[in-house]
């Protein structure tokens, strides 16, 4: 229950701040390239997105979803990669070995923390980071003036 309430609070108090009101925030994702998740760790939580082609439904959906509420990702520190060529074998996708479409987090301590082979809207994508001992730190701090 002091989780809950925890969370309330910090809910209450973001969304009360001007800044946060007044900044428009605008989704981006980021090819996943040369990217290695290790440049992550305890930075941000990193959300790869997967398919085996751009044109994927799942693929295009998943990205829709994320693009109506970046500014909950951005609270949460959360960096979107996106991978959608099984043939350029990149890092990110060597290391979580996804098959067709997957929705990959990861924690800051570099933690596989989800995997889903269907597309989640930013609620359930929130909803579970927010239940990370992490992210229960985080919002902790934040109440208590610490970060």
């Amino acid at each position: 229950m002091k989780h809950i309430y925890a969370a309330a609070l910090t809910a209450v108090f973001l969304m009360s701040s001007p800044a946060l009101r007044a900044q428009e925030v605008e989704f981006v994702a980021q090819d996943a390239g040369e990217i290695a998740l290790s440049e992550f760790k305890w930075t941000h939580r990193v959300l790869v997105v997967f398919a085996d082609s751009p044109l994927d439904p799942s693929f295009r959906e998943q990205l829709d979803l994320l693009a109506t509420r970046p500014e909950a990702l951005l609270e949460r520190d959360v960096v979107v990669i996106t991978d959608t060529d099984p043939a350029a074998k990149s890092m990110v996708r060597t290391e979580l070995r996804p098959r067709g479409f997957g929705l990959v987090i990861v924690d800051k301590d570099g933690r596989v923390m989800l995997r889903k082979p269907d597309p989640w809207n930013v609620r359930e994508i929130t909803r579970a980071i927010d239940k990370t001992p992490l992210r229960q730190q985080e919002i902790q701090n934040a109440l208590h003036g610490g970060g």
